[in-house]
């Protein structure tokens, strides 16, 4: 039998990614009781490179924030984000004027499209209890012909999201049917909004010895990756993988998904390759150098809408979790 998995390659900060997708992070920090203020403890901060704090120092990373951990306003261009928060809250706001807090389950999934600026902060609101926050961030390609579609920002909360439950296991779908559970429809432009794309964001967790099936596809170019985050030991067909891997994974067949002697999770990233050209530049994703060098002089002249917020990386007053939508709408979870 054929070797199901044709690449392996080790998880680091940022995981590798192929076509349609173009970004990976699985952001895990175990930040402290809050300030008060929604950020860590002043003494906590010292010898930190405030503003670029990538040192998972003490278990918790403040990355670009300064007093709040998480990423003030920046611009992208041309593709989307996919931001499936596990645990924790993150603040969102943008220049459209849109704002929301979500965790706990929910995913926030952004088409920059023309461009967009936002901020990601995460907000440290228990101040006599930890706060571990757990997320994953996908960036997804978008084709040449919908890089310059309109801004679109939704939520999908947790209550929205299908868990396929079995013997040993379950599935979270994000995005792509499993058997007959369909999630909600992603933003009209996305790549995953066409069927045959087939674009699946899926978490599996297995007990230990648990085993699933993953389904063939129906395209045979369909790319396929493994993320194994957590566990000790997975069996994908009768290959092996150690902890913390990915691996690249046919998927015209289905194949077996077998835990070792512990719980295991993963995170399963698919879809059709868009086959275009990819030139990027930070936060931009365009097909060629001279759209890049357009979205630069875009964003210097316009600031993709200007910014509305009195500072670079807010922090909602509003308790618990919500979403407000260009022109008003407010929205909450079920």
């Amino acid at each position: 039998m054929n070797d199901p998995v044709l690449q392996e390659v080790p998880l680091e900060f940022q995981w590798p990614t192929v076509d349609p997708f173009l970004f990976c992070v699985h952001h895990l920090d175990l930040y402290p009781s809050g300030n008060g203020r929604f950020g860590p403890p002043a003494e906590s901060l010292a010898g930190r490179e405030i503003g670029s704090d990538f040192e998972p120092r003490d278990g918790w990373r403040m990355y670009h924030g300064d007093e709040v951990p998480g990423f003030p306003q920046h611009p992208h261009r041309g593709f989307e984000t996919v931001t499936l928060v596990r645990r924790g809250l993150i603040d969102h706001s943008d220049s459209l004027g849109a704002a929301a807090r979500f965790g706990g389950g929910d995913t926030q999934w952004l088409t920059a499209g023309a461009g967009i600026v936002h901020s990601e902060m995460f907000p440290l609101i228990e101040t006599t209890a930890p706060n571990p926050t757990e997320l994953f961030q996908i960036w997804l390609n978008l084709p040449a012909a919908d890089k310059m579609v309109e801004p679109y920002f939704t939520m999908l909360w947790a209550n929205e999201i299908p868990v396929v439950t079995f013997e040993g296991g379950s599935v979270t779908i994000v995005a792509g049917a499993v058997d007959d559970a369909k999630p909600a429809s992603p933003p009209p432009n996305s790549w995953a909004a066409r069927d045959d794309a087939e674009v699946a964001i899926w978490v599996l967790r297995l007990d230990a010895g648990a085993s699933w099936t993953m389904p063939a596809t129906h395209h045979p170019d369909v790319a396929r990756t493994v993320y194994f985050f957590e566990g000790d030991t997975l069996t994908i067909g009768e290959h092996r993988l150690g902890s913390s891997t990915g691996a690249v994974v046919r998927s015209d067949n289905d194949v077996e998904v077998r835990a070792g002697d512990t719980a295991i999770q993963c995170l399963v990233l698919q879809g059709r390759p868009i086959g275009e050209p990819v030139a990027q530049s930070g936060p931009f994703v365009m097909n060629t150098r001279a759209e890049i060098e357009q979205a630069f002089a875009d964003y210097r002249r316009t600031g993709f809408g200007g910014w509305p917020w009195d500072v670079d990386g807010p922090v909602h007053a509003e308790p618990g979790r919500f979403a407000r939508h260009p022109g008003g709408l407010v929205e909450h979870p079920g």
